[in-house]
Parts: C-alpha cells; structure tokens; sequence
C-alpha cells in the first residue's frame, strides 16, 4: 500500500547533460518567448543570491511551514541539481536559511527554488548559490511533514516533474521538459542571436521601424494629423 502523500522516490530520470548545456547563457526571457510564455514561475518568486541556476529538478513538497521533507532532500540530491520546493507559496514559517543552504552549497547543487520564505537573508546574498524564493521571514519552519521527495509539484503556477530542465537568472526562472529540450534550446539560441544583431541596430541608429505602422494599420488604428480637441 503506497502512503500517498508521504512517501519519497529515490530516482528521477535526469536528462542527458548536453541537453541541459544547450541552455547555457541563453536568458530565461528567449527560452520562455519559444515556450510561449506558458512555463515560466510567477514573479514573485524572485533571485534573491548570486549566480543563475541551470539543472534537473529535484522535486519536494510539503505542508506550508515544514521543512522535514527538504533535510531529506539536501542529503539526496546530486551536484548540479536544482531542488524545487512547492510550499504552497505560503510566507508564514521560512522552509530554509543560512545553515541548509550551506549543506546545498557544500554538495554543489544547481539551485534553490522555493516557492515560500527563506531567512537569514543578508548571508544567503552573498552565497556562491543560486536561490531563488518568495519571500522572506525571520519564522523559522517545523519538521514534522508529511511531504513528498520526487514528484510533480506546483510551484510559481506551473507544474514542474522530476528531472525538469530549471534555467533561471536575474529575470526569473523557466521550465522546460526534457523531451522539447532540443528543440526549445535551438529556437531560444536563435532568437537571442537575432536579438543581438537588433541591439547592434538600435546602437547604430539603422533599426528599421516600418512593421509598427504596418501593425497599426491592420488593428484598424486611426492616426490623425492633428491636435486632440
């Protein structure tokens, strides 16, 4: 009999790491343009350390205010993956601090994705870790669970598996799943070069502007050559 909603998986299917290096330096904003803009986590869930995060995701949930399921999880994960706590987004109790972080820190994880309240946040600043949280409060958290290690969670509206692509940096966090990883990561390294040579156009004053009109035009914009009376 499984113990639905305490229970830990001990394996995720990680994804080849080419595939993860594919996105890296490409921004969070190119990738998430070629997924639409359906798969980046709420803005309120912001960087809040050094760093950007590129990895698998580790997933981890548990009832708002515990961390007992996220202790497991720092003894677990691997170097390079990126733990994803769902906290239900709940900014009562901080899931993590200064001392856990320097475990993550010690195993050299990707990142710290909490979707929920962190403390001790003048030292996590200056940690060579990518952490990413809600929000911030001096509570600090019970360890009681239940929670789950390695399944599906909710975090930022967005539903985010195990072993999950997380790139994330100054802008926010996007995720992508590893079977539209080739895909995504060619469209968004594309788009980003083409945004290069756009930015050397507007440098050199060369950017040509016509589409806008032409835009107008077809929403059926009326432009008057006068003054609003």
């Amino acid at each position: 009999m499984s113990n639905v909603g305490f229970r830990i998986f001990t394996q995720i299917n990680r994804p080849d790491p080419s595939l993860i290096e594919a996105f890296r330096g490409v921004p969070a904003a190119n990738i998430g343009d070629c997924l639409n803009r359906s798969s980046q986590l709420d803005a309120r869930i912001s960087k809040i350390s050094k760093g950007n995060v590129l990895g698998p995701a580790f997933t981890v949930k548990s009832r708002a205010g515990d961390n007992l399921l996220l202790h497991k999880a720092l003894d677990m994960a691997q170097p390079g993956d990126v733990i994803v706590f769902d906290a239900h987004g709940d900014l009562t109790n901080a899931i993590t601090g200064e001392l856990m972080m320097q475990t993550a820190v010690r195993k050299k994880l990707g990142g710290v994705i909490i979707d929920g309240a962190i403390r001790d946040l003048a030292t996590l600043r200056e940690m060579d870790l990518p952490i990413f949280a809600a929000g911030v409060t001096p509570a600090g958290p019970y360890k009681d669970g239940p929670g789950e290690i390695n399944v599906p969670v909710s975090i930022g509206s967005v539903v985010v598996h195990p072993g999950d692509i997380i790139v994330g940096d100054d802008d926010g966090i996007v995720v992508v799943r590893p079977g539209d990883a080739a895909d995504i990561a060619a469209k968004a390294r594309k788009k980003h070069a083409a945004e290069e040579e756009k930015m050397a156009s507007i440098k050199a004053g060369t950017l040509n502007t016509d589409w806008i009109d032409k835009e107008l035009a077809a929403k059926g914009c009326e432009i008057i050559d006068g003054v609003y009376r």
